[in-house]
């Protein structure tokens, strides 16, 4: 069954070039300032919003054929929004005028020949190409750094937005991978289905983003990673076109999509997925549960996570975290359920799983659910308080750098064994750290995203007050310390951000030699020229 085109966004509202999300979504100043005055040695007063103008930006240094001029823009505006992804260090170096290199050319194929020529073409001309989808990468995943090419294309993805075809019998579509998550959801709701794949940056990225970096979703157990969604996936490359066959599982050699899944456009562009579908729930039900002892709560979502229940929210915040998303105001770290069903109600499982976390010492704060199973907005104040915070988070994180503050997340995953060990030394290292770097204490909290039979998936928040004009190397020496204690624990260097450029330290060494030696060997074949975003998990 033919999909249809999504529509476009509001001419209203304009993305922001140097933060996160719209530009009318982010702080004011009073409220910038407010912020900053609840972490010590931030700036009296916010820097100012950049402005594209006051930028340095260099005369192109290539210009496209002819025959593929009517793709490219060369506009300072359109080439500034794609000099960087949306990670704290890039907004800083947007703030304070330094966005590294820009690239020369933004180019928005409409089509798989248009890639493929576009990429023919850079190749001629030792173009660097770095795809590009939502450009929400946190990571430094989307950026150009070094000086090995003498131009650099941005192939931004984002015009080949559709749903090609639904096949509702195996609840399945074939997806054009620049389609934003919104645009995706809106083409898939009147076939009553959905990919179910929520990540935080679910408006501003794209089926081919999540593709490339192997992006986790929102929900923390089940099907949550974008691999458990993919059944076959279409590929350019300078060597030519990869296609796999769409099959609902093989044992044929290794799997051909596990090589370009998380491979960030460093081997190829992906053009377009068969991918999964669900039917879109009916019955949601939630609550949240208080705990005094955050190590009885680690114990408490082990329970959760080993039990046949599979709540698709099982976040588990510590005190700070909790405090810091107005979930708890008593010291109480907070564990947010939430169920979810196309079938049937669920307010029996929410029992089961409160029952069960109680018995860990969890107090239970509240619940709701519609009986009649059609779901609704939550009366936890806890949970609501938390999506709140979830959703609005990465604005105010914009508005703390601003004032010059550290203001960054990193995630991280490990074994049940190794969880709270882990959490203890990056809580007390980075802490110590900031504190020697700065002079001024950090605020370093923690919460589980995603959790597993085996395992869990810490993610981080560091607030501190900044090194003025100096934020980003500040951030990299902290970034340095959270490596090393991932590294001495034997946590991954990233769970669901991809390696990009700024984890590719941590990368290095946690990849076994033959499978780098591997890598390598698949980059010389099929990108022979070395063109697509140099510098991505190989050099």
């Amino acid at each position: 069954m033919p999909g249809t085109r999504p529509q476009p966004t509001p001419a209203t509202r304009t993305r922001s070039w140097w933060g996160w999300g719209w530009s009318d979504a982010h702080p004011g100043d009073a409220e910038c300032a407010a912020m900053g005055a609840l972490v010590p040695g931030t700036l009296a007063h916010p820097l100012p919003v950049p402005r594209v103008r006051d930028l340095d930006i260099e005369r192109p240094a290539v210009q496209p054929p002819a025959g593929l001029a009517h793709l490219v823009s060369t506009a300072p505006e359109e080439r500034a929004a794609h000099a960087m992804g949306k990670a704290y260090r890039d907004v800083v170096r947007a703030l304070r005028g330094r966005p590294g290199r820009i690239p020369d050319l933004v180019a928005r194929p409409t089509d798989e020949r248009e890639v493929a020529d576009l990429l023919d073409w850079a190749g001629e001309r030792q173009v660097a190409v770095v795809p590009y989808g939502g450009g929400s990468s946190v990571s430094g995943g989307v950026e150009y750094r070094g000086d090995a090419h003498d131009a650099v294309l941005s192939l931004d993805l984002t015009a080949m937005d559709r749903v090609l075809e639904v096949d509702a019998v195996g609840r399945a579509a074939r997806i054009q991978a620049g389609a934003l998550g919104p645009g995706l959801e809106d083409q898939l709701r009147p076939h009553g289905l959905t990919l179910r794949h929520f990540p935080q940056s679910f408006e501003f990225s794209t089926l081919g983003g999540w593709l490339a970096t192997r992006a986790g979703g929102h929900y923390a157990t089940g099907r949550t990673h974008i691999d458990d969604f993919v059944q076959s996936l279409r590929v350019v490359t300078p060597a030519g076109t990869s296609a796999s066959w769409r099959l609902p599982a093989s044992g044929a050699g290794p799997s051909p999509d596990r090589l370009f899944l998380g491979s960030e456009g460093a081997l190829g562009v992906i053009t377009e997925a068969w991918v999964r579908l669900q039917e879109r729930p009916a019955h949601k039900a939630s609550a949240s549960l208080a705990f005094t002892d955050f190590h009885a709560a680690l114990e408490a979502v082990r329970a959760l996570a080993q039990s046949d229940l599979s709540p698709a929210n099982c976040r588990l915040l510590d005190a700070g975290e909790a405090a810091l998303s107005g979930a708890s105001h008593d010291g109480s770290a907070v564990l947010v359920l939430g169920f979810e069903s196309a079938d049937g109600p669920v307010t029996a499982r929410l029992g089961q799983a409160v029952d069960l976390a109680r018995s860990h010492g969890g107090r239970h704060g509240g619940r709701h659910g519609d009986p009649g199973g059609t779901g609704g907005a939550d009366d936890d104040a806890a949970v609501s308080a938390w999506r709140s915070a979830f959703l609005r988070m990465p604005y105010l994180r914009d508005g703390l750098a601003r004032m010059g503050a550290v203001a960054e997340t990193f995630e991280t995953a490990a074994t049940w064994d190794r969880i709270p060990g882990l959490i203890e030394a990056v809580r007390t290292e980075v802490g110590e750290a900031a504190l020697k770097a700065s002079g001024h204490p950090a605020i370093v909290n923690c919460r589980l995203t995603h959790v597993y039979p085996d395992g869990a998936a810490p993610y981080f928040t560091v607030l501190a007050g900044g090194r003025p004009g100096d934020e980003v190397a500040f951030w990299d020496d902290l970034k340095a310390v959270a490596s090393d204690v991932l590294h001495r624990h034997r946590a991954t260097i990233t769970h669901h951000h991809a390696v990009g450029r700024d984890h590719r330290p941590g990368y290095d060494r946690q990849r076994p030699d033959p499978f780098a030696l591997a890598l390598r060997a698949a980059k010389g074949a099929l990108d022979p020229r070395g063109i697509l975003n140099p510098g991505v998990l190989v050099d």
